[in-house]
Parts: C-alpha cells; structure tokens; sequence
C-alpha cells in the first residue's frame, strides 16, 4: 500500500467529519461567555472595562495552555493527551457554571481557555495523516468545524441564557465535553509521538523553530492582527446591541453568531486552493475583506442587517487568511507539528485577547467607533506586513 493510501485508511470514513466536530465543540467553550457578558455583568453589578477581563482572561488562558500543553502532541500519545483534555476542561466549566462573583468567573474563565486546547490538537493529527497533497482541504475541514462552533457557541449561548439563565450554558458545554470525551477514545486511532523529547527539550526546542523559520513568524503575525480585529468586534458586540434603541439582548447577539457561518463554509474551498497555490494572494485578499468589513460596520452600526453583512465579511476574511496561514506552516515540519501550531496559534490568540481588551476600553471610552477603529487600524497593519515582505 502506498503512503497515499496509507493516509486514508488511517484517515478513515468520517474521521475528518469527527475531526472538525469536536474542534467546533471544544473551541465553543472558548466563547459562551461573550453573548452573556451582559446578564453576567448585571448579576454582579459591572459595567464596561471590568467585564473584559472575563473573555480577555478566556484567551489568555487558552494561549497559555497551547504553550505549555499543546506542545505534547509531538512528544506523547496524541489521542490520550485530547481525552484528557476534554475532560478537563469539562471541570473547568462547572467552575464558570457556580462561579459566585466576578473575580471566581475571572479565574475560572482562564481555567477554561487553560484546558480547551483540544482544538489544537486535532489540527496536527489531522494534518499527519492527511496524503500532501491533500493538506490544505483536510486542515481547512477541521478547522470549519473549529469556526462553526465558535459561531454557534455565541447563538446556542444567547438562547439558552435568555431561556434558562447564563449559567445553564456552562453547565450543557461541561456535560458536551464529558460525552466527547468518550467518542474521541472511542474513535480516534491511536497516534505514537513524533520525537521523544523531554519536557524542558520540547520547549527549548520551540525557540530554535521561532529562530529558523521566516514563514512561521510572517504568518504567526499575520494571525495575530487579524484575530485582534476579530476578537475586538466579537468582545464588545452585545455590550453594543444592548446600547441600541432596541435594547437587544444576548438571544439577538447570538443569531450573529448564525450570520457568521457563511464565512466557515469558505473553509475548505480556501484549504484546496491553497494546496494548489504557492503564492500569499489569499492572505491579501482575506486581510481585504477583514478591512472592508470594518468600514461596514462603522458605517452601517445603527442597521442590525449592516451589522449581518460585516459580520459575513469579518469571519470570512478572519477564517480565509488563518487557513492560508495554517496550511503554510502545517507544512514546515512533519516531526514538529504541534509545536508549529502552538507557536501559531499563541500568537493567534495572545492578539485575539489584546483585541479583545483593547476593543472593550475603546467602547468604554469612545463607543461603537472606537471599536470600529481598532479593528479596522489590526487589519490595515496586517495588511502594510504583508505588503512589506512581498
């Protein structure tokens, strides 16, 4: 059998399906939070810049847990290490779930994003068995499902928090991770380390890559901007909605969690396309539209069918430009893949939550156009990188 057809049999009937299923549900953890930032604040009394903290401290946490947690894929078990993860992070959840005060959903909030690197994961083993020339669609799958769960995360939260309170949505994700848990075990195969590195070795060993590969740093910053501007908008959104003469609440934050699908759908189409091409132009398309998106939302803020179509704009710039991004660096090294990951995806997320704090001061202290400027101000920076290395 050849290595081609050795790839698909261990991929499997459905395993890339699963794949980006559970991607989509574990990164939902990441973002239940947001669409509920108001009840959560109004419980407790806060307001403004002090509610921030709890989806900036999510990032954070989930940025930490990809630098020291995700790294393992390359030197242990892979399958044993997403399990335990999964079942970890459904602990964390019940902490959010019975947080009593702000500080305790603060620290908890980290404790989810610390845990929920499950996504990360199952990006590389998925781009390991994948045949080469396949890459591109397989990650591009995986990470559809990752973008449709983090989607749908914000309109599954807005409903259930407007039906059943803000805290059932925690207490449903933790019973949702305890039953993935048990079907990844069940059905991924086992996977061997790629390098039996020690500890201390498998960290040292990621300033090495940091320092010999020009690809992976381009494009760990082209992630970080672009998520920045993603991360401002999504952080302050129902803090604006609220803000409206409408009053609209959690349950109307999260159908635009829905709108945003669109954009994942792109997903797989940009994974064949960059399979084939070997050239930057779909990060500068991508970081185009994420700009375009901005000046839609700037101008038609007052509009929920403006804000519908900037958010169509905004996740499918974000979504275009991280595949693009992934696919590069997926193919730098095979024995160090999850290590290229984790040093992509901490410069993701460390912009997604510097976006997401600087979006929520920017609505404190100018309103809707100031967030509207931060996210435009990450894209066109992006952009100018981009440009600068061409």
């Amino acid at each position: 059998m050849g290595e081609r057809e050795g790839q698909e049999a261990r991929l499997g009937a459905g395993r890339v399906g699963l794949m980006a299923v559970a991607a989509g549900l574990a990164a939902a953890n990441l973002y239940y939070n947001q669409p509920l930032l108001g009840d959560i604040g109004q419980e407790w009394g806060v307001t403004g810049s002090a509610l921030g903290w709890v989806p900036t401290m999510t990032q954070v946490g989930y940025a930490v847990g990809m630098l020291f947690i995700a790294p393992l894929g390359d030197s242990l078990e892979r399958r044993r290490v997403i399990v335990t993860m999964t079942v970890l992070v459904s602990l964390a959840l019940v902490g959010a779930a019975l947080a009593p005060s702000l500080a305790w959903m603060v620290v908890a909030s980290f404790a989810v994003g610390l845990t929920t690197v499950i996504p990360q994961l199952l990006v590389p083993f998925a781009a390991h068995l994948a045949a080469p020339a396949e890459r591109g669609r397989v990650v591009g799958t995986v990470m559809s499902g990752l973008l449709v769960g983090i989607l749908l995360s914000r309109t599954a939260a807005g409903f259930i928090g407007t039906q059943l309170g803000w805290r059932a949505m925690f207490w449903m994700g933790s019973g949702l991770m305890l039953g993935l848990a048990g079907v990844l075990w069940w059905k991924l195969p086992v996977q061997p380390a790629e390098e039996a590195l020690s500890y201390p070795a498998l960290l040292r060993s990621m300033v090495s890559l940091v320092r010999e590969e020009p690809v992976l740093r381009l494009h760990a910053l082209l992630g970080a901007l672009s998520f920045g501007a993603f991360g401002a908008f999504w952080a302050t959104l129902a803090l604006y909605l609220q803000s409206l003469p409408g009053r609209y609440g959690p349950q109307v934050a999260g159908l635009f969690g829905l709108v945003g699908v669109a954009g994942a759908l792109a997903a797989p189409l940009v994974g064949r396309y960059a399979d084939v091409r070997g050239d930057r132009k779909i990060n500068a398309l991508a970081l185009g539209v994420l700009l375009a998106s901005f000046a839609v939302l700037g101008w038609g803020g007052r509009w929920l069918w403006a804000i519908a179509l900037g958010v169509i704009l905004l996740d499918l710039g974000a979504q275009a430009n991280h595949i693009s991004n992934q696919t590069r660096v997926q193919a730098l090294r095979p024995a160090a893949r999850s290590r290229l990951n984790t040093l992509y995806m901490v410069s993701y997320f460390v912009g997604g939550a510097t976006g997401a704090y600087a979006g929520t001061v920017a609505w404190t202290h100018v309103g809707w156009a100031g967030v509207c400027a931060v996210g435009a101000a990450l894209s066109l920076a992006a952009l100018l990188t981009l440009a600068a290395r061409a």
